[in-house]
């Protein structure tokens, strides 16, 4: 039974086990699926591999072909002026060129070395090295990692463009395995050789050998020849003629023999021996400071390319660069700055630098880019388009008055306070006297430039609106922003960046990028447009009423050194001072000026100018209202008076009316009208001619040309009128006989009228009653006059007492001079001194010298300027 028993449950848990059988046979699925995995695998690779094929024929039909010729011949680049003709060839220098025979080993190995280790081991491409190269791209951005073997330099240099893309790429393997396959590798080095860019005007190893050490090609050092063949990879940084680059060209010479080191070509202790001698030892000077015509303008011009177009090479490219230059005014610009024959310069280490371009287009004509060691030269520190100072009260037009009128549209005559003011950090805001003058006009608080007007405007305009329209200006803040400082100055800039935002304003409110260039044309007839569109900054009301305010600057302001009498000139003055750390540090005075500015224009040229020392000390300084403080206006004043032919003026706009000689935004509120004192006219002479029956009148002239005049009278026989004026006599037609006639002469000027001079005239003839009844008129005539004479009299007598009163008790209260009767003499704003307390968000402050550089370690920030 029991056998019975476990065999009957035995049946039972083999019937169990039945459903399950099919679960155990997964191997049996698995490998099913396995194939089905490794078909799909299969079909996607040849899809792959059909499509990567079919994308790599797409790449290559249309790469270049191997053109013998171009591996002969190299391409240089052709500059052009203005109008078109030519200026200067770079890269057509003699090129020596050198057989793969006349190679020093050394020069061969440091390249190889440095650049295709593998060389003579592939067969164009360097697999291991483009895996590697792909593998830091894909992990990283496309470009940023080369994996280029010298075949496809080679390549890349004689038949492609420079951009990193993915055909570019492409066809560049694919044409240096056929190079390999035509020319040996010897043939193939001695084109990289004789081709490449090695800066200093050296295009070539023999060239460069002889550029930079005088020297034979094989009579190379081993340190030289490091240095040489660790150019290619930057030969602008890595030049070490330019005194800025021989740390960084030292470190790349040293990388360069530790390569050589790592593959064998030399020992170590050639590698130690070879790092101790100096990078400069046996250098020649740059061949680039004293071949290339207008350094500092070609330098800006092809800055002005490279940020446009990446990976451009100037000197092989083949490429025509037509640029905006103007001869004629950058052989004068250079005369300004590198002789005595235009401005007398303090010192030889003063220095200055400008931008002086065309108003309306944009298109820069000349610079000024340093003087003696610092003038700029090509590839090299310019200071025109390179120098980051802080600007001012340059800056208030841009970033306060200007906004003021744009979004609230304030009147010239708009009234502003100047009086104790303090930053939200509760530092004050000093003007350049220590003193405030009250309430006064938004046009004489820019003449002046007061700063206390100028902070409280862009505070009242609003910040954030401010720095919108200075943007709209090419002006740019960094990742700081703006602040309270910001409105009188703390900001950096350079002579192109202010140039272009005063621009804007000669040019009815549009602004132009200021461009060295106006097209790239490249060998194959391709052409790249650098010339920018213009785009409205701000509306020409407020364009034309910042002009209008910036002609006092220049007229009766702080400008007017760079007056040109016959041209119509607008402009601004701005300086900036010692923080409190570098006064103690050289122990220069207080009152002493870091930098000096002046930013003007016509209807058309525009010029920016800075003037100041490239580096602090004892005797590096703008002493205070000495000569050198208007250096930089007599500079503006030199430029446009040389150049400046164009004498019509800024036209005001219909959205603008002037009142007073003050003007409004038309249509908005007026906020205040000035009102003008009107001298009555003098010298008035009646006289009555029979033979034409005319009453003739006559008056002295106003010594204000602007002042107009306007004649009424009034019969006895009630009959009244006026008579046409012409200059200073007027003439009354039709009179009767035996009437008297009572005559007015006023002078109008704006608004404002004088009291009229009167006079009474009778007509001989009539009756007797008839005379009698005028007799009678006249004479009540002259009563009335006179009464009317006195009471006027006694009016103003009592209306003076009362002004009078009110001034004492306004002096008493403010101890400021009243505003109203009086020219306030021209002053300068203060801006901040740098390096000291921010104001709010964390900006610079003005300070308490004459200019705005922040105060450094808590020194004082509240220092004047102008």
């Amino acid at each position: 039974m029991s056998e019975n028993y476990r065999s009957r449950e035995e049946r039972k848990q083999a019937k169990k086990q039945k459903p399950e059988h099919p679960k155990k046979e997964k191997p049996k699925k698995k490998g099913s699926f396995l194939r089905k995995f490794l078909i799909t695998c299969l079909l996607v690779g040849i899809v792959t591999l059909v499509a990567g094929v079919s994308a790599f024929f797409i790449m290559v039909k249309d790469a270049p072909k191997l053109d013998k010729a171009k591996l002969e011949i190299p391409l240089s680049t052709k500059f052009y002026d203005k109008d078109g003709n030519f200026i200067y060839e770079y890269g057509a220098e003699k090129r020596t060129k050198i057989t793969y025979d006349q190679v020093p080993k050394v020069v061969e190995n440091a390249f190889l070395a440095t650049e295709d280790a593998r060389f003579y081991e592939h067969h164009g491409i360097d697999y291991r090295r483009t895996a590697k190269a792909i593998f830091l791209n894909v992990t990283g951005d496309f470009g940023s990692q080369g994996g280029s073997t010298i075949t496809q330099q080679v390549v890349k240099n004689y038949f492609l463009t420079m951009q990193k893309t993915t055909k570019r790429k492409v066809q560049e393997w694919y044409l240096a395995y056929k190079l390999e396959q035509q020319y040996s590798k010897h043939e193939i080095l001695e084109m990289y050789l004789n081709k490449i860019n090695l800066g200093n005007r050296s295009y070539g190893i023999a060239t460069a050998a002889k550029n930079y050490y005088g020297k034979e090609l094989k009579d190379l050092t081993l340190p030289e020849a490091a240095m040489l063949a660790g150019l290619p990879q930057g030969p602008s940084i890595y030049d070490p003629t330019k005194p800025e680059n021989v740390k960084a060209a030292t470190e790349r010479r040293d990388t360069v023999l530790y390569l050589m080191n790592r593959h064998g070509y030399i020992t170590k202790q050639q590698m130690e021996d070879a790092k101790k001698v100096p990078v400069t030892e046996g250098l020649q000077p740059s061949q680039e400071a004293t071949q290339m015509p207008y350094q500092g303008f070609l330098d800006a011009a092809v800055k002005e390319i490279e940020s446009q177009i990446k990976d451009v090479n100037i000197g092989s490219d083949g490429l025509s660069i037509y640029t905006t230059l103007d001869p004629k005014a950058q052989n004068y610009a250079d005369k300004i700055m590198n002789t005595e024959d235009v401005i007398n310069y303090p010192n030889d280490k003063f220095q200055g630098a400008f931008v002086f371009m065309d108003t309306e287009s944009g298109e820069v004509r000349a610079i000024g880019s340093g003087r003696g060691e610092d003038k700029a030269t090509f590839k090299g520190h310019n200071m025109a388009v390179d120098l980051d100072r802080q600007v001012g009260s340059t800056m208030k037009p841009i970033f306060d008055y200007g906004p003021a009128i744009e979004y609230k549209q304030w009147s010239t005559y708009h009234q502003v306070d100047d009086s104790t003011f303090k930053y939200s950090t509760g530092q004050e805001v000093r003007n350049f006297d220590n003193d405030h003058k009250g309430p006064m006009s938004m046009r004489d608080a820019l003449a002046q430039s007061r700063n206390v007007p100028a902070v409280k405007t862009a505070k009242e305009v609003g910040l954030d609106k401010s720095q919108s329209f200075a943007e709209g200006l090419g002006m740019t803040f960094g990742q700081d922003g703006v602040h309270e400082s910001t409105a009188i100055g703390s900001n950096a800039a350079s002579p192109l960046d202010l140039a272009g935002a005063y621009a804007s304003f000669g040019n009815g409110g549009v602004y132009h990028k200021p461009h060295f260039v106006t097209k790239v044309v490249y060998p194959d007839g391709k052409e790249v447009n650098f010339t920018p569109k213009g785009k409205r900054a701000m509306k020409d009301y407020t364009a034309y009423m910042i002009t209008d305010m910036l002609r006092s600057v220049v007229d009766s302001g702080t400008g007017k050194a760079a007056n040109v009498p016959s041209l119509d000139v607008a402009g601004k003055t701005g300086t900036t001072n010692f923080d409190d750390k570098v006064l103690r540090k050289y122990g220069i005075p207080s009152s002493a000026n870091r930098d000096s500015w002046f930013a003007g224009y016509t209807p058309q040229y525009t010029m920016a100018v800075w003037t100041g020392y490239d580096k602090d000390g004892p005797e590096n300084y703008i002493a205070n209202k000495s000569s050198s403080a208007t250096i930089a206006q007599r500079m503006f004043k030199a430029m446009m008076s040389e150049f400046g032919n164009d004498k019509s003026r800024f036209e005001m706009p219909s959205s603008v009316e002037r009142v007073n000689n003050e003007l409004y935004v038309k249509g908005a509120k007026k906020d205040d009208v000035p009102k003008i004192n009107v001298d009555a006219p003098t010298g008035m002479n009646p006289s009555y001619d029979p033979a034409t029956q005319t009453i003739s009148l006559s008056w002295a002239a106003s010594s204000d040309s602007d002042v107009s005049y306007a004649v009424s009278y009034k019969g006895s026989d009630g009959s009244s009128g006026s008579a046409k004026v012409s200059g200073t006599s007027a003439t009354i037609s039709g009179v009767k006989p035996g009437v008297t006639y009572t005559i007015s002469l006023v002078a109008k000027k704006g608004g404002s009228s004088s009291d009229a001079a009167t006079a009474t005239v009778t007509v001989p003839g009539g009756d007797d009653s008839q005379k009698k009844a005028e007799d009678d008129a006249k004479k009540k005539a002259e009563d009335d006059a006179k009464k009317k004479a006195e009471e006027d009299a006694a009016k103003k007598a009592e209306q003076d007492k009362q002004n009078q009163n009110q001034n004492q008790d306004q002096n008493q209260n403010n101890g400021t001079t009243p505003p109203g009767g009086g020219t306030t003499p021209p002053g300068g704003g203060t801006t901040p001194p740098s390096g000291g307390t921010p104001p709010p968000g964390g900006g610079t402050t003005p300070g308490e010298g004459n200019h705005p550089n922040p105060p450094a370690d808590g020194g004082n920030p509240n220092k004047p300027t102008q």
